[in-house]
């Protein structure tokens, strides 16, 4: 995967940009929620168990500006101490 160069201050992030961090915070979030639900402990039978990751930190090869965009535009939330959400829809 190829790394993104930090936008400066000044730049606006780009939609290709945005919408690639969006994808990486999700796919972020998902790998979290798998990590926490296939713990030890759960049988093969128990049903499962969900997990209770709602935030998570994003990736830090997107500088904050896209992050901040991102909540601007509504499709993420931040959850305070550095963790954002995805909004429900």
């Amino acid at each position: 995967m190829s790394e993104i160069p930090p936008s400066s201050p000044s730049e606006s992030p780009t939609p290709d940009e945005l919408r690639k961090a969006l994808k990486a915070f999700k796919k972020r979030l998902k790998l979290a929620r798998l990590d926490a639900e296939s713990g030890l402990g759960h049988g093969p039978t128990s049903g499962g168990k969900s997990s209770g990751i709602v935030a998570v930190m994003p990736p830090n090869q997107y500088p904050k500006a896209v992050w901040d965009k991102l909540v601007e535009q509504g499709r993420l939330e931040y959850a305070g101490q550095g963790l954002y959400q995805m909004v429900p829809q």
